[in-house]
């Protein structure tokens, strides 16, 4: 039968097997109690108890075979199969004390969990504030008798929910030592992680991708890439990401990758390329700097050896942004204005860039002028320009200085409580001194309705008639007025009895918004082909903004008279207690009174629908169709639906037809994602262009979640218009933090790119 003794000490009265209670008190008046199975004793100030011990005080409880209670020392001494349990901690060892006073834990040979890391170590101390130093242990978040990593370190000091430095630390993977580092900083609230990733892609042939990303200081992650291609040769490559500022909101990027590649002549598109060399690299830096709360600064620059290094080796990221920028800038921002400094420069001879060396603006947001009903925006630069021209083209670079300034002057009002007009008039003062000298120039003109004759010749790169030559004119002054007005108002019904859960539907309320736009801006005064292009007109297949300053084209401005007319068509429903759009219907289009964008008398019809009948589906279709007058079509369809928690799939398709500038399409594409359990994973994508005939990109990709580590397959075949690339991509992630997701890549051409 087990026999339970119970010693209470308090500060002021202590029971015990002698009457001497006052040598035995705890600090601040707890009570401590001591029970067991076995024998219990007090001797000289020592309370003992052996066989199944169990201490409880406060928020701490003590387990072990023996345990000692120093009532003068105030320390409780346990061993044998010792375990302390503090808060959410645990600690077991052969052998521990607990000071009442100092709270502090000493144990050896000890095992400690605290989610969501263990730690094992020849003696350990825990301090009361929660700091830890343990020596000669081993660190990991794997939670198994035999853990799939690790770090061995001479010394570890943990500072609980912040950090951990590690010193004299080896990391191994199983058994095997991987890496040493003399000194390793590890916050709790970053991840380590361990990529391996076997690979093979037509223009690397079999290939093995690796990265290390570890913390180098509390702020600084650092990412070590060491890949080999066997179609191209060993690699290297270093990233960091440092936070710093108040409250770490700034912070700097950089990039770095070289290669000595042994085929840089292979080429997986129908592109042809020129001669590159094989030493190619690329090296990035993006830093945001928030000085002030009102006040940032931005780098943004990339240094490539060649056009086509981000091709082959970073697709992901090609795909995204094809010609990197190189920009400085520094921004004050204000309610009513934004001033800005910027320098974009020509870091890479091989593409074309329009330099600003440097351009200040200063933009002045719509603002009541003295609280009165009137309102004023505006925005005024200086920049010294140049357009600099890919290196080898037949285009001639040229430059000027430019000053422009433009302000307008608003009276938005509201007429019969409902009725929205808002007229607007303004002007523009532009200075340019260089321009281009038309006197010899045979002036082109253009059959595609869309372009301007002007910029026809008055940008090179347009111009059937490149062979002319560019002959500077002097300086030119441009002065342009504006007038507008826009006017708008809402009409709505509701119906509380539509009513359908299949459909999403509790209660439905209309709302019908016609609007509409009357933009018209004056002869600029001169031949726009004499202004040199900077900020100037590009293809494209949506409408242009008729307003100031939203049209920024400001170098290919022409005198226009546009009426834009439309209605926006909204059906609200009830969700969750808020109001959600469950329907949305926008249809608008241009009467070109005179419009040199677009000299068909009327623009294309646009329609924008969205449908969300339930959070889990959705569909969104774009178009436009030459309803009025001849033009182009283009059809943009996106259904996504998500019909169970573990499955996702969306569908779209681009259509695009007749347009001048760009090549018919009518591109299908197909995506989904399965999660079979917790562990397992299937995702498809595919892109099929019905115009050429060709299955474009197949992806498939399947993963595995092994608890501290995802293994994921991956596979994708590109047709390049005929020419065509294969990838697989295996990728084996050690998840330092299990609980923090993970990301998970399947291009191999994308491999460990952000």
């Amino acid at each position: 039968m087990r026999t339970r003794a119970a010693i209470l000490f308090l500060l002021l009265f202590a029971a015990a097997y002698r009457s001497t209670a006052v040598d035995f008190e705890t600090p601040k008046n707890q009570p401590i109690e001591i029970t067991s199975t076995g024998e219990t004793r007090y001797e000289n100030g020592v309370a003992i108890a052996r066989d199944n011990v169990a201490i409880h005080l406060g928020d701490t409880d003590i387990y072990a075979d023996s345990a000692r209670y120093d009532s003068k020392r105030h320390e409780v001494s346990a061993e044998g199969h010792v375990r302390i349990y503090r808060e959410d901690k645990l600690y077991i060892a052969e052998h521990g004390t607990y000071n009442l006073d100092t709270k502090e834990i000493h144990a050896e040979t000890v095992r400690s969990a605290s989610d969501p890391y263990f730690v094992t170590g020849q003696n350990l101390v825990n301090f009361s504030d929660g700091r830890s130093i343990v020596e000669n242990g081993d660190f990991t978040t794997d939670d198994s008798t035999d853990p799939d990593f690790h770090f061995h370190a001479h010394k570890v000091r943990i500072y609980e929910n912040d950090r951990v430095v590690f010193q004299n630390v080896t990391f191994y993977v199983g058994k095997v030592p991987v890496f040493w580092w003399p000194y390793l900083y590890q916050s709790l609230n970053d991840a380590f992680s361990f990529t391996i990733s076997p690979a093979y892609l037509s223009s690397w042939g079999p290939s093995l991708l690796g990265a290390v990303t570890f913390p180098i200081t509390e702020k600084i992650k650092g990412t070590v890439r060491l890949d080999y291609r066997v179609r191209r040769g060993a690699a290297i490559g270093f990233e960091s990401e440092t936070n710093y500022g108040k409250d770490d909101s700034s912070y700097l990027r950089l990039k770095t990758y070289f290669i000595n590649d042994q085929n840089p002549e292979l080429n997986q598109t129908s592109v042809p390329r020129g001669a590159i060399g094989g030493a190619r690299y690329r090296v990035t830096v993006e830093d945001r700097t928030n000085f002030t709360s009102d006040i940032y600064g931005i780098v943004d620059i990339t240094k490539l050896s060649d056009a086509f290094v981000m091709e082959d080796f970073y697709q992901s990221e090609f795909r995204l942004n094809p010609v990197p920028d190189n920009v400085v800038a520094i921004t004050k921002t204000d309610p009513i204005y934004t001033l800005t400094a910027i320098a974009r420069f020509q870091a890479n001879a091989f593409f074309e860039q329009t330099e600003r060396l440097p351009e200040v603006a200063l933009d002045v947001k719509r603002t009541p002028i003295f609280g009165g009903p009137i309102f004023y925006e505006g925005e005024t630069s200086l920049a010294d320009l140049h357009r600099n021209f890919a290196r080898g083209s037949v285009f001639e670079d040229y430059g000027t200085f430019r000053v422009d300034s433009f302000h307008q002057f608003l009276y938005p009002n509201t007429y019969f409580g409902f009725l929205s007009i808002v007229p607007r008039a303004g002007f523009r003062e532009t200075y340019y001194n260089e321009s281009r000298d038309l006197g010899r120039v045979i002036l082109p003109s253009s059959d595609n309705p869309f372009l301007p004759d002007f910029l026809a010749l008055g940008d090179p790169s347009k111009t059937p008639a490149f062979g002319q030559p560019l002959n500077l004119g002097g300086d030119k002054f441009r002065t342009i007025f504006n007038a507008g007005v826009e006017a708008s108002f809402k009409i709505s019904r509701a119906w509380e009895e539509a009513q359908n859960s299949a459909l999403g539907l509790d209660g439905l309320r209309h709302v019908i918004q016609p609007f509409t736009n009357f933009s018209w801006v004056s002869d600029p005064g001169l031949n726009p082909a004499e202004i040199l292009q900077f900020d100037r007109f590009e293809p494209s297949t949506k409408l242009r903004p008729i307003d100031f300053p939203e049209f920024t084209s400001i170098d290919s401005i022409d005198r226009w008279t546009i009426w834009r007319l439309g209605v926006r068509n909204r059906l609200e429903t009830r969700r969750d207690d808020i109001n959600v759009t469950w329907f949305e219907l926008e249809t608008y289009f241009d009467v070109n009174f005179e419009n040199p964008y677009d000299r068909t008398p009327y623009s294309n019809l646009f329609n924008k629908i969205r449908f969300t009948p339930l959070p889990w589906a959705s569909l969104a279709i774009d178009s436009q169709v030459p309803a009025f007058d001849k033009g182009f079509t283009e059809v943009n369809t996106t259904i996504t639906v998500q019909p169970m928690a573990n499955l996702q799939v969306n569908v779209g398709h681009r259509y695009l037809n007749d347009n001048p500038f760009f090549l018919n399409s009518s591109l299908f594409t197909f995506g989904g994602y399965y999660r079979i359990n917790d562990n397992w994973g299937v995702a498809v994508q595919e892109q099929y262009e019905a115009t050429t005939g060709l299955l474009e990109q197949q992806r498939y990709s399947v993963y595995r979640d092994l608890s501290s580590w995802v293994a994921s397959l991956g596979a994708v075949v590109r047709d390049n218009n005929g020419v065509k690339e294969y990838g697989v991509l295996l990728t084996f992630t050690l998840k330092a933090f299990p609980k923090f997701g993970f990301d998970l890549n399947f291009d191999p051409g994308g491999a460990g790119q952000n």
